[in-house]
């Protein structure tokens, strides 16, 4: 959580790396440089009749002059306000209109994302690949845009979904679907997070979205593809997960867990982090994180298994081969 809201805090609206949010940083900065106009405009005037008609020793102890309107003042401060505002309603529209009505290209990359307390599923239909909490999409070079192309709908409550530094902010509503779309210019791991109060652990519903070299992007999709590799050292590990509750809310290709309730576990140790962003993903952290979520994530939907510690030892051994 700390990392991504210092992110954010730093100002990333106004770092762009794609098309939307670039887009979007450039009306913000026109919005701030009128608004700044108008600041310095009334505080100078304010400023300068302070100065100019404060009270003075010689002044006549009398009543000033009482003036009771000036047409021409009257019409400047409505007409110019109305313009001001008209002018900013205008541009906003524009810029709604220039990320909303883009045209999908057909080299375009699907994602749909599903918001879940508190977690991200993200599935590529094209691809056949279903992971979690962290995005990997390619580099989009701008002399051939590659840009990806999100749909967005939530299994539970409204969500938001927020990479300040990729697009604005696109509401997962249930029942809905919502599109945005992004097309990052520089690889990198860029961070956000659900900007709609989804309840107790909303803070810690962080978005991780890894932008990488197309070459990388479909090595990353290889290997996705593959089932757990199945390892005889810890085979006991995983009649374990198999055996309790685990198998009914997680899937893990190559074995008999096909649950959908949580997320897609097949790969989980290539992913940077634990319970979507709570934690750096270790041994040492997943120990903990399977002993008992709520320590980590207060609120998780996730029971504690009760495990005994020779299972519990077993089960992580197992997943921490989820490469």
């Amino acid at each position: 959580m700390g990392a991504a809201n210092r992110q954010i805090a730093r100002g990333a609206v106004f770092s762009p790396v794609s098309t939307p949010a670039n887009t979007i940083a450039t009306l913000a900065w026109f919005s701030l440089a009128i608004t700044l106009a108008i600041f310095l405009t009334v505080g100078g005037l304010l400023l300068y009749s302070i100065i100019r008609f404060r009270a003075r020793p010689s002044d006549e102890q009398r009543e000033p002059p009482q003036l009771y309107g000036s047409n021409p003042i009257e019409f400047a401060w409505t007409a110019i306000p109305l313009l001001i505002v008209f002018v900013l309603a205008l541009t906003t529209v524009r810029t709604i209109y220039d990320v909303q009505a883009a045209v999908e290209p057909a080299n375009a990359v699907h994602v749909r994302v599903i918001g879940h307390q508190w977690w991200w599923e993200f599935r590529y239909p094209d691809l056949g690949i279903v992971t979690a909490n962290e995005l990997h999409v390619p580099l989009s070079d701008p002399t051939h845009p590659t840009p990806t192309w999100i749909e967005l709908e939530s299994a539970d409550v409204a969500h938001s979904f927020w990479v300040p530094r990729l697009a604005g902010k696109t509401d997962l509503i249930p029942n809905k679907i919502n599109t945005m779309w992004i097309d990052p210019h520089e690889p990198g791991t860029y961070l956000g997070q659900c900007a709609e109060f989804c309840g107790t652990e909303h803070a810690m519903m962080l978005i991780r979205v890894v932008v990488e070299p197309r070459a990388n992007f479909d090595r990353w999709v290889e290997a996705q593809r593959l089932a757990a590799t199945a390892q005889d050292t810890v085979a006991r590990g995983r009649q374990v997960f198999q055996s309790n509750a685990c198998a009914s809310c997680h899937t893990v290709q190559g074995t008999s867990a096909h649950g959908t309730y949580g997320p897609d576990l097949t790969h989980m140790m290539s992913r940077q982090t634990v319970g979507s962003g709570v934690a750096t993903n270790t041994a040492d952290h997943l120990k903990t994180w399977v002993r008992d979520p709520a320590r980590m994530k207060p609120g998780a939907l996730m029971p504690a298994m009760n495990l005994s510690e020779k299972d519990l030892d077993d089960v992580v051994a197992w997943m921490v081969t989820l490469k």
